[in-house]
């Protein structure tokens, strides 16, 4: 199961975090060690045909040394660093590594990460990290609770928002409410909850829409005809608010395009010679 944290971003708004599964974890691991393997022994086998005559022991040892150290620490770290974090089994399942604050890793994150890595994931077969990432709370491996990091899940399902229009029963209504200007975050509550409303539990559902309907209430003048279900209220002003705006900007545009007409439009009198 992904954990999900709640990050708040410098304008205070709070967003949902998850972090990857243990399952999607491990296979992105399975897919990158697959294809760093597969590389690792194709290029062992060429070296092995082409200076294993021309070397004494000790100089074929350390091409050796090099070779694999290069593959098993030096490319996760060269990809981790590049792609900020990315992998080829992790670009297929949707996953980056990030600092523990949300942030891109840097080289010494990579490096912290490879290196435990050669014990944890090829020693060891994978069984410390997938020990490690079930006992911790957000899947953290070894390398990740040494280096500061983690794993988060970068792809989900599209969210279907709920469709804004407003009631025939308010039309009336609608046409000469006047509402002032709605805090962002209780615009977004209120569209969040319409779009879940199908999925909560009936009281809850009630509750929540009683309670949002409440906060927009002071915002809006006059209100609906007693009786109408908060929802439906809240429907509405969303419609409206979002239809007002939208006319507001097309008009700034459109005004914004006739100044910029008459800005570069020759003097009066001045003939305009076609080029």
């Amino acid at each position: 199961m992904a954990y999900e944290e709640e990050t708040v971003i410098g304008e205070g708004v709070a967003l949902d975090v998850a972090a990857a599964s243990l399952g999607s974890r491990a296979a992105s691991a399975l897919l990158d060690a697959l294809v760093i393997a597969v590389t690792y022994y194709v290029t062992l086998l060429i070296l092995l045909a082409t200076v294993v005559n021309s070397l004494d022991n000790a100089a074929l040892a350390a091409v050796f040394l090099v070779h694999a150290l290069g593959f098993f620490v030096g490319v996760p770290v060269l990809v981790e660093t590049l792609t900020r974090g990315r992998s080829l089994g992790r670009l297929a399942l949707g996953l980056r590594i990030v600092r523990d604050d949300g942030g891109p890793i840097s080289f010494r994150q990579a490096l912290i990460r490879a290196l435990v890595g050669v014990i944890e994931l090829w020693m060891s077969s994978g069984a410390i990290a997938l020990i490690a990432s079930a006992a911790n709370a957000k899947g953290k491996r070894v390398g990740d609770m040494l280096a500061g990091t983690y794993a988060l899940q970068t792809r989900t399902a599209p969210t279907q928002h709920a469709q804004l229009f407003v009631p025939y029963s308010l039309t009336d209504w609608a046409s000469s409410v006047d509402i002032r200007r709605l805090p962002d975050g209780l615009a977004l509550e209120a569209r969040q909850l319409l779009t879940r409303a199908a999925a909560l539990h009936p009281t809850s559902r009630r509750q929540l829409g009683e309670d949002l309907a409440h906060r927009i209430s002071p915002f809006v003048a006059p209100l609906p005809p007693e009786g109408t279900h908060p929802e439906t209220f809240m429907t509405a002003v969303l419609a409206v608010r979002r239809d007002r705006e939208y006319a507001l900007e097309v008009a700034r545009l459109t005004a914004d395009a006739q100044q910029a007409v008459a800005v570069y439009r020759l003097p009066h009198g001045v003939v305009d010679v076609p080029q």
